[in-house]
């Protein structure tokens, strides 16, 4: 039995097949504690690029001796960028939360171009988020290591949304 294509499903199909397009950003959804059902402050984090594909990563609580210093890698590419000063101390992370409850997430928007990868710059987003995860306990405190950060190091990506989130808060910070 042959079964009759509509119109609107022709043009349905039409429509979608002109209005695709490719995004290479990530999508998150940011709840605080008065919008969950139970209290709960959460953070998703989806990586919709068809290039990068998840991880697990753990970086134990270390101490550190005076003078330590930690590579800082692009997370996209592994390029060296430069080294910066290790804290004494630094916590515990398994993929992106640490052992606080601190979790942070990334979208992409781009940003003016004039902006990203500035020449001597060593922080990108993903040195970034790791290296607050590793040095923060809060969603306030990583927002404040991550902007401290770029002002000594400079910033090496492009335009970036962190979605920042501990127990308690929850905040975007582009």
């Amino acid at each position: 039995m042959m079964k009759k294509i509509s119109t609107t499903g022709i043009l349905l199909f039409v429509f979608l097949l002109v209005n695709h397009h490719v995004s290479n950003g990530c999508t998150n959804f940011l709840v605080t504690r008065g919008a969950s059902a139970d209290g709960s402050t959460m953070v998703t984090y989806a990586a919709d690029s068809h290039t990068l594909y998840g991880e697990l990563y753990f970086q134990p609580a270390q101490n550190h001796p005076a003078g330590a210093m930690r590579d800082i890698y692009e997370w996209d590419t592994g390029k060296f960028l430069g080294k910066i000063p290790q804290p004494a101390h630094t916590f515990s992370v398994v993929g992106n939360m640490n052992e606080f409850q601190l979790a942070i997430s990334e979208t992409t928007f781009g940003g003016r171009e004039e902006l990203g990868k500035q020449t001597g710059a060593i922080m990108d987003y993903g040195s970034l988020i790791y290296v607050a995860l590793q040095r923060a306990k809060t969603a306030r405190e990583a927002i404040d290591v991550m902007t401290k950060l770029v002002k000594e190091f400079g910033y090496y990506s492009s335009g970036e949304s962190f979605s920042i989130a501990d127990p308690n808060e929850v905040w975007i910070m582009d």
